[in-house]
């Protein structure tokens, strides 16, 4: 008989364990979790989409946008029996392949260590500024989380500079939000109000429809001031030191005491002039904040080397799509006309990943690696 390694009767000990939880734990009329269960609820009515409208219509203010029905979508659907609209929309957005693809895009650098955003935990954060100002203010929070968590659904792989990348070949340019409110996330039939947070959500763009967009585009820039700090100082990119003084005195040094002075700064302006935005200290902190991180991270050496190679990468990809558009999936991209090659190709590469992208170069151009983008 084979003698047993250390911890060989541990594991399967564990393992059968598990095996035995697999039909879960049968009782008189259920079947629960855990032997020991005793969540009781008491019978009674669960609660449908229209009661959780009718509290919408209760606690939230009266301008906050309300979910009714299917909502309203470009191709019209039944209601769902639980959720309301952008409650449907937020799962939706949660179960693309477009959202999954964000945990492998690039929020700041290429390459990122575990503990650096991506594009994934970047949304994340977004959508955590942005529903606790709208829980703070009475606005709906269901919206406020489809928004935010597919407000960058358009970014292509490498960052920012993937725009810049396919400014190229798209006559109007190319926008992350627009093309992830028109492109990307067109298939998902989400609502109209929810497409236009996440097409509207950049401060250069036109003001959102509603009130929750707006809070979106507020958390938006929030998260990423905070967060983005954070991550340089980590890399030691920046010093705490650093930070300048109006910054430190008016919002701190930390990531934390930065997003609670925010997000109270927000709930406050609504409180106290009925409108979405910053009083003047905050606001002058804010963009501080963000002139320094502009100036010290993302246009510092590295990262501008990292951009140019960026460009250069995702545009030959394009080329070389567009002559060869055999080689992409079929359908090739997305919601493109089927004889547009150009944005075809610009889709299926907007679409992918950091990694893929830049093993597509090396795969199908023959890309030196040393001409891709340099860890930063």
């Amino acid at each position: 008989m084979a003698e047993q390694r250390p911890g060989e009767r541990d594991i399967s000990e564990r393992a059968q364990q598990w095996a035995a939880t697999m039909q879960g734990h049968a009782g008189t009329h259920l079947v629960r979790a855990h032997a020991t269960s005793h969540a009781l609820t008491g019978p009674g009515p669960v609660l449908p989409r229209e009661r959780r409208e009718e509290w919408e219509d209760l606690l939230l203010r009266p301008e906050a946008t309300r979910g009714r029905g299917a909502g309203t979508r470009a191709r019209p659907e039944s209601p769902d029996p639980e959720r309301t609209c952008f409650e449907r929309d937020r799962d939706r957005i949660v179960h693309s392949t477009a959202f999954r693809r964000l945990a492998g895009k690039t929020q700041v650098v290429v390459y990122p260590r575990d503990h650096q955003r991506t594009r994934l935990t970047h949304a994340i954060e977004v959508a955590q500024v942005a529903t606790s100002i709208a829980r703070g203010i009475g606005a709906n929070v269901a919206l406020v989380d489809a928004i935010a968590l597919g407000h960058d659904c358009g970014h292509g792989p490498g960052g920012h500079a993937s725009e810049e990348a396919f400014d190229a070949f798209i006559p109007e340019g190319y926008d992350h939000g627009p093309w992830g409110a028109d492109v990307v996330l067109a298939p998902l039939n989400l609502c109209l109000e929810t497409l236009d947070g996440i097409r509207n959500h950049s401060w250069s763009r036109p003001a959102p429809s509603t009130i929750e967009g707006e809070i979106v585009s507020w958390a938006d820039r929030i998260a990423y001031c905070a967060h983005d700090l954070e991550d340089a100082v980590h890399a030691g990119i920046v010093a705490e030191a650093d930070i300048p003084a109006e910054v430190a005195e008016i919002c701190g040094r930390t990531r934390r005491d930065q997003l609670r002075t925010f997000i109270r700064a927000a709930i406050h302006a609504v409180d106290r002039y009925g409108e979405v935005g910053m009083e003047p200290a905050e606001a002058s902190a804010l963009a501080v904040l963000r002139a320094f991180n502009y100036e010290r991270i993302y246009v510092r050496p590295a990262s501008l080397a990292q951009s140019r190679a960026v460009v250069e990468v995702l545009r030959a990809l394009v080329e070389f799509y567009v002559e060869q558009p055999d080689r992409m999936p079929s359908p090739a991209a997305f919601d493109v006309p089927a004889d547009d090659r150009v944005r075809a190709a610009v889709a299926y590469v907007a679409g992918m990943t950091d990694r893929y992208a830049f093993d597509r170069a090396i795969a199908e151009l023959g890309w030196d690696p040393d001409r891709l983008p340099p860890a930063s």
